[in-house]
């Protein structure tokens, strides 16, 4: 009887930690940055929560920049929320006369991200700009 009991304990463990294994490894959402920057953003309805939010968690709102803590130059990029609080750094429908747009494009005194940290690609840039430009939908 306490052969049975022991290997019934065993196996309830083992499926356990199978479980906790399968869960842990399936719900992986690190950020790669290289697989961000190689993730092509589409040239209309752009998805906020599905490609600009991965942009902004990987390379805004990191640790000591626009984050929650931090807030540098009072902005944080956590949420949509957040994102576009400001009408004058994200107008949405108007690319043009938002700071973020001037920013990431290099025409304002700050250009962003600043130098020596990982820099947004053409696309990502070109995204950003059609989510603005389509009312920065939180979608």
């Amino acid at each position: 009887m306490k052969r049975i009991e022991i290997k019934s304990k065993i196996i309830n463990l083992a499926l356990i930690v199978g479980f906790a294994l399968i869960v842990s490894t399936s719900c992986d959402d690190t950020i790669n940055v290289f697989e961000l920057d190689n993730k092509m953003i589409p040239s209309s309805n752009v998805s906020y929560n599905q490609y600009i939010q991965p942009v902004f968690t990987a390379k805004c709102a990191n640790a000591g920049c626009h984050d929650d803590q931090v807030r540098a130059a009072g902005l944080s990029f956590t949420s949509h929320v957040n994102a576009t609080s400001d009408f004058l750094v994200v107008a949405p429908g108007l690319p043009d006369n938002s700071k973020l747009i001037w920013a990431i494009e290099g025409n304002y005194v700050d250009p962003m991200p600043p130098l020596g940290y990982w820099g947004l690609t053409s696309n990502q840039i070109a995204g950003i700009r059609t989510w603005v430009k389509e009312g920065a939908k939180n979608n």
